[in-house]
């Protein structure tokens, strides 16, 4: 190996073991908060599992533990791609980079025009800014510079966006159980709308995953061009 391979491979794993770290102190700091006062209804049912943004500090969560195993396998010139690998590069294409760059884009869309529709004014009371940073800001310069450090095997795009999207109707599922079981809202945004709105909105979310996603994809390209993002040749293993 070159002394440039040698500081590349380091400088990855140095990248994901921190990320991991990062994520396991943010969800330790979320936990630590399940007995303080909270805002009425907010965790009435299905407690942090109901928000997205829980959702995908788990995501992340997941992703960069994959990840830091991965990076302890041996890889040598030829080598094949794993199991694990293939798994890691699947979680990240298809889920980790676009579902997080959803919750920073949209949080912060939603909270410039009215912050109680998504984050009400007593959620600062439990979560102090540095918190709300980190699960709302943070996470974008994270998964780009996940982009960076490494290329990721992505699916055949029709398959990508097919996962994505039952994951995406999965979870706009969820969320209208939620409203059916206990009459509130995860979030008070969603009840400005009215059936046929709220139909148009889940729809309007989905199709801007689906655009992150392949926004992802791109970016994956121009970075490490088409031959590293396809596994250098093990096509034949892609999704």
């Amino acid at each position: 190996k070159s002394p440039t391979a040698d500081m590349t491979g380091m400088l990855k794993k140095f990248y994901h073991i921190v990320a991991f770290s990062w994520y396991i102190f943010v969800i330790q700091s979320v936990y630590a908060k399940r007995n303080s006062v909270k805002p009425a209804g907010m965790f009435v049912y299905g407690g942090p599992w109901k928000y997205l943004t829980f959702l995908n500090l788990v995501l992340q969560i997941v992703f960069f533990g994959l990840a830091s195993v991965n990076d302890l396998q041996p890889v040598g010139k030829g080598s094949k791609t794993s199991l694990l690998c293939l798994c890691k590069d699947l979680l990240f294409s298809v889920f980790a980079f676009p579902v997080g760059m959803f919750v920073v884009l949209m949080f912060w869309l939603i909270f410039a025009y009215d912050r109680q529709l998504v984050y009400p004014a007593s959620m600062d009371s439990l979560f102090p800014p540095w918190m709300n940073h980190a699960m709302h800001t943070l996470v974008l310069p994270i998964v780009f510079g996940e982009i960076l450090v490494e290329p990721h095997i992505y699916p055949k795009t029709k398959n990508g966006l097919a996962a994505l999207g039952f994951v995406s109707v999965a979870y706009s599922g969820w969320v209208v159980w939620v409203y059916l079981t206990v009459g509130i809202w995860v979030y008070p945004l969603l009840g400005m709308f009215s059936s046929s709105g709220l139909t148009v909105f889940f729809f309007y979310n989905m199709l801007v995953l689906a655009l992150l996603y392949l926004l992802g994809q791109t970016l994956n390209r121009k970075v490490w061009g088409k031959k590293k993002s396809h596994g250098q040749g093990r096509d034949k293993r892609r999704l």
